[in-house]
């Protein structure tokens, strides 16, 4: 259905576009997919000693402000983020801010943290009982004097809603926040994490989503400090600054990050490297051009854990989820594999 209205979507401005598709999940106007492959054990795994049905998540970005969390665990997905959310309300970049790039199946967004802020998306998450594992991403204000203090206000605010937080350094979109990537800013910031964390005697789950854009000296230091702090997940990877080189459409020089089809191969080879220098002690999130079970089992051989999409689903409908498992089930069968995570790290990338 979704391929026979796609041409008129993409007619639409890509924010409106979503704006559309937040209401219709609201309104149940997107009706629960038939999965016929839920509670397959090939797919049945354990994240933050949590079983989940499948590990496809929804990345952070796609319910910014905790509308449809729900609506998206009925499409199928494992695992849900929303966010990335600040302490207070922020209208974000002016817009235009997103850009469709339907040639190169791709996103660049330049939104800057746009959402209701922490109170009232705490308040929402009260009100709606979530029905699967949920993931809260948490970010500083825009315009905060003290950005590293805004993230202990994540904290303490989605501690006791949150299956686990993820701390978002990685987005290209609010100046200088990639600067946390810094071995000191981001020990500092780790350390302040984690002793709020104990102050507030929570065992909740610590994320932190990287950047595509660093080099192999920042993925040895990151890797050091993550592990140094008990980490438990590290998210592989935002969206990208950089990878415009092989694009054709004409808005490949957009400001913003870019998503989609165009940084899966960057992912996949940064996720690598993360897997060979964790060896396991922490798990994996990939992200990055997934779309299909293809791509799915490319980024589980590479390393990875557990997956999130969000610009495959705007070019490949809200039965993505269905559509990527009934495809890597095939392939996870023909290589002879009872359960996905016998083939996670099985091929070296350089």
């Amino acid at each position: 259905m979704f391929s026979k209205i796609r041409s008129f979507i993409f007619k639409v401005d890509p924010e409106k576009a979503h704006t559309l598709a937040i209401k219709s999940l609201k309104l149940n106007l997107i009706p629960s997919v038939f999965d016929e492959n839920k509670n397959d054990p090939i797919f049945q795994s354990t994240i933050f000693e949590k079983n989940i049905d499948n590990p496809i998540g929804m990345a952070a970005g796609f319910d910014k402000n905790a509308e449809v969390y729900n609506a998206l665990f009925r499409l199928g997905f494992g695992f849900v983020e929303v966010g990335t959310i600040t302490p207070l309300k922020q209208y974000g970049n002016p817009k235009p801010r997103v850009f469709r790039l339907v040639e190169d199946e791709a996103l660049i967004n330049r939104l800057g943290f746009n959402n209701h802020g922490a109170e009232i998306v705490k308040n929402r998450i009260k009100r709606n009982k979530k029905l699967g594992l949920l993931g809260i991403n948490i970010g500083p204000n825009k315009d905060s004097s003290d950005r590293l203090n805004d993230y202990l206000i994540g904290l303490k605010t989605f501690y006791d809603d949150a299956d686990y937080i993820t701390i978002n350094i990685s987005s290209p979109n609010t100046e200088n926040l990639r600067s946390f990537h810094e071995g000191n800013k981001l020990q500092d910031l780790l350390k302040s994490i984690m002793t709020e964390r104990k102050n507030l005697k929570s065992n909740v789950p610590i994320a932190v989503k990287v950047s595509p854009d660093i080099d192999e000296e920042q993925v040895g230091k990151i890797t050091e400090i993550l592990l140094e702090h008990e980490i438990k997940a590290i998210i592989v990877s935002n969206t990208s600054e950089a990878t415009r080189d092989k694009l054709g459409d004409i808005q490949r020089h957009q400001k913003g990050g870019l998503s989609g089809k165009p940084i899966e191969e960057k992912s996949n080879i940064l996720i690598n490297k993360f897997y060979k220098l964790l060896k396991g002690k922490i798990k994996i999130i990939g992200v990055g051009g997934v779309d299909s079970g293809q791509a799915a089992y490319d980024k589980f051989m590479a390393g990875a854990d557990f997956i999130q999409l969000y610009t495959g689903m705007v070019f490949k409908g809200p039965n993505i989820a269905g559509i990527i498992k009934k495809d890597l089930k095939e392939l996870l069968i023909r290589d002879g594999v009872k359960n996905y995570t016998e083939i996670i790290g099985n091929k070296t990338l350089s």
